[in-house]
């Protein structure tokens, strides 16, 4: 019987070790029930959405973690029928990233000609993932030197491209958010070298157009399949940005959105420690704000 009980205490701890310390330091709060809830909430609600928006801070281990634990879970919940997308691969990388994706090219390959997030390492685990279960990764974002061109030269100046050019862009003239969306990004460029250019926010309003059109493309074709898009907090906060433009091209997709915050109320296990920050998602992340930053 002392043996039993010996058997049953190590089987104890090796469950206790098993979970991730990272769970510690982070709450998930539905805005909708006004509850905290587990990853598995939100996999179950998937079931009647086509896309799921997570916005994290690039540097934040939490968001990370949770990004990687959610696409697991997708995958195990809906297969083949997963995809990935991400605001770190730009639209002219989408050979390449296919072709690493069905080996026939060398990571270090692909580092060099896809021009990797410095961070890509926070990336790498979903992409592993989506590569050796044979799922697409949509390489999202739109190359970040017509973003640049914007900014410096404004919106017109890409009717000059090629046409080769333009095929990695969204349609062009791209509309603009006003309203929340355009407060929120003067707010924050308050200060900031050519936060007063207009074209710094069209550039801004490119980004969110070329991710939203590329995850159109995708859905079109494939309504059946489920996206994950990992994108910095900002382009879906408020399901505005990204998500916003996602939803003038077609209102027929039906998306949920996670918003992350870095804030010390991360532990508390009272859900209206939360509500504070109902308006920015679906669902809310709250992260240990003293979490050791990726970068």
């Amino acid at each position: 019987m002392k043996y039993f009980f010996l058997s049953l205490l190590i089987l104890s701890y090796g469950v206790i070790f098993s979970q991730s310390p990272m769970e510690s330091n982070f709450r998930i709060y539905d805005t909708k029930a006004k509850e905290i809830i587990s990853v598995d909430r939100i996999i179950a609600n998937m079931s009647n959405a086509d896309v799921l928006f997570f916005g994290e801070e690039h540097n934040d281990s939490a968001c990370h973690y949770l990004e990687a634990e959610i696409f697991k879970a997708l995958h195990q919940k809906f297969g083949d029928k997963v995809v990935l997308s991400l605001e770190m691969f730009e639209t002219d990388n989408q050979l390449v990233l296919d072709e690493y994706l069905k080996g026939f090219i060398p990571e270090d390959r692909l580092a060099k000609d896809a021009r990797l997030w410095p961070n890509y390492k926070d990336y790498r685990p979903m992409v592993e993932l989506a590569k050796a279960n044979h799922l697409d990764v949509i390489a999202a974002d739109p190359p970040r030197r017509y973003v640049s061109m914007v900014s410096r030269l404004g919106m017109s100046s890409l009717n000059q491209l090629s046409k080769e050019a333009k095929k990695l862009l969204p349609p062009l003239p791209f509309d603009t958010l006003g309203g929340r969306y355009r407060e929120r990004f003067y707010e924050i460029m308050k200060g900031s070298p050519g936060s007063d250019n207009p074209n710094v926010y069209y550039s801004q309003n490119l980004w969110d157009a070329g991710m939203s059109y590329s995850i159109y493309k995708y859905w079109k074709k494939n309504k059946k399949k489920k996206i994950f898009h990992c994108v910095g907090g900002f382009h879906t906060s408020e399901k505005s940005g990204t998500a916003a433009q996602l939803h003038m091209r077609s209102k027929k997709i039906r998306m949920l959105n996670i918003a992350s915050v870095s804030d010390p109320s991360y532990n508390s296990n009272d859900p209206k420690a939360f509500e504070k920050f109902s308006n920015l998602g679906d669902y809310i992340l709250i992260t240990n704000p003293n979490l050791k930053k990726t970068f």
